[in-house]
């Protein structure tokens, strides 16, 4: 299997993601990767000579920023890494691409050179949550601002499938992110999206709101890519604000030091927890080729969960088997 790793664009740097890279290559002796990014900075990092076998380096200084408008960037910079790596992976020369770089340009530079599967109105953006009991998947998180009830009940479809597949649910339990569990609740979209799902093949449980979805009562939230960002804001910034606080109130006394001694191990592992690079880079499904787009603040260990997840994805032939369930809803 081979994949492609963008080392651009990334808060951490490329030096990172090839690390990254070469700790994946250490478990996964079967892999072979295509790094697109300086060349010059990543021959200055020791590599055994059982990954440069492996290995194949496309040297190019230019990727796209996040403040870039994605488009625009994608057909100017020809010799950006994400372009070049997604030219790459349309050739069929590669199983996978997975990038840290800019949202935008991922999604913009697989729509026009990857391309939608056939009968996909849009691709989803994904990503993987902790709950109270296990996880779930939550699509979309801002690939698509506005939706209709024909792309809200494709993402349904493919995050049933993802869900099955990667979260061992023989029947996952789909939700629709609504402000109120009631089937009459919402937009006009949501409540006709809603009919809609309740007569598809897939254990649709009816709606439900934020405050409800860590519960793991369900497996799969689906809602249109605006909610789905400000939700995803909303829970770093919420997560951010508890662990803070915590901390600044234990410090603010001696007792509170005391016992902040004492619980350091357990709130290491609560933030752990509530962090969810620890889960991988997701997929955007609904392209017809293999693209995970990691967290841009992604260490080395989060680089080599990504990757894991990709591979795990490809080796599952998930792709193939929503392009059928879609084909077959058409």
């Amino acid at each position: 299997m081979k994949i492609i790793v963008d080392l651009l664009g990334s808060d951490k740097g490329p030096e990172t993601i090839f690390k990254g890279v070469i700790e994946t290559s250490k478990l996964h002796k079967d892999l072979s990767f295509v790094v697109i990014g300086p060349q010059e900075i990543l021959k200055k990092i020791e590599i055994d000579n059982d990954l440069r076998d492996r290995l194949e380096i496309i040297d190019t200084h230019e990727y796209i920023l996040n403040n870039e408008e994605p488009t625009f960037a994608v057909r100017k910079k020809k010799d950006s890494s994400i372009v070049l790596g997604m030219r790459y992976l349309d050739k069929g020369n590669a199983d996978g691409l997975i990038s840290f770089g800019s949202t935008g340009a991922v999604l913009v530079s697989g729509l026009l050179i990857a391309k939608r599967m056939e009968n996909v109105e849009r691709p989803a953006l994904t990503i993987t949550l902790p709950t109270n009991k296990d996880r779930m998947i939550l699509l979309d998180l801002g690939a698509n601002i506005d939706c209709t009830v024909e792309i809200l009940k494709q993402f349904a479809i493919m995050g049933n499938i993802y869900a099955r597949e990667t979260l061992n649910k023989l029947s996952p339990k789909v939700a629709l992110l609504n402000i109120g569990s009631e089937n009459g609740k919402g937009t006009k979209v949501l409540k006709e999206t809603y009919a809609a799902l309740e007569k598809e093949n897939m254990n649709f449980v009816g709606n439900i709101e934020s405050r409800d979805i860590f519960n793991g009562d369900v497996d799969v939230v689906v809602c249109d890519g605006f909610h789905g960002n400000v939700l995803l804001k909303t829970i770093e910034g919420s997560a951010k604000f508890i662990l803070e606080n915590m901390k600044k109130t234990l410090m603010s006394s001696f007792i509170g030091k005391i016992g902040g001694l004492l619980i350091k191990s357990p709130m290491k592992k609560l933030k752990k927890t509530l962090d969810y690079k620890e889960y991988g880079a997701c997929p955007m499904l609904g392209l017809k080729k293999v693209v995970f787009k990691g967290h841009g603040s992604s260490d080395e260990k989060a680089v080599v969960s990504g990757i894991g997840s990709m591979v795990d994805f490809i080796k599952k032939d998930i792709n193939s088997k929503i392009a059928k369930e879609i084909e077959r809803g058409e």
